[in-house]
């Protein structure tokens, strides 16, 4: 029993870091963006991440807007978007740069 364990936890740790470079892939466009009112930022450094569409089941969600602080002083974000490949489009996750 104590060798399933181990075996299944092993397995796990292999494969969690795979899981978090799965790309979304869809044959539909993403509708345009949805126009949001930002506000104030919360404080100073606050930098404002755009919404976006997300792909959820079959169909797209929007996934509002924020005001989000760098993890470290003078980075970027980088806006999720959705880019075009042949017959598919491609989620590119938003990050900090």
């Amino acid at each position: 029993m104590m060798k399933k364990i181990a075996l299944a936890l092993l397995l796990a740790l292999v494969l969690s870091p795979a899981a978090s470079f799965a790309q979304v892939v869809v044959r539909i466009g993403p509708p345009p963006p949805m126009h949001e009112e930002r506000g104030r930022p919360p404080d100073r450094g606050y930098v404002w991440i755009n919404g976006y569409h997300r792909y959820e089941g079959d169909h797209y969600v929007w996934t509002p807007g924020r005001w989000d602080r760098p993890p470290q002083e003078h980075q970027r974000w980088v806006a999720h978007r959705w880019v075009h490949r042949g017959d598919h489009y491609e989620m590119q996750e938003g990050h900090w740069r």
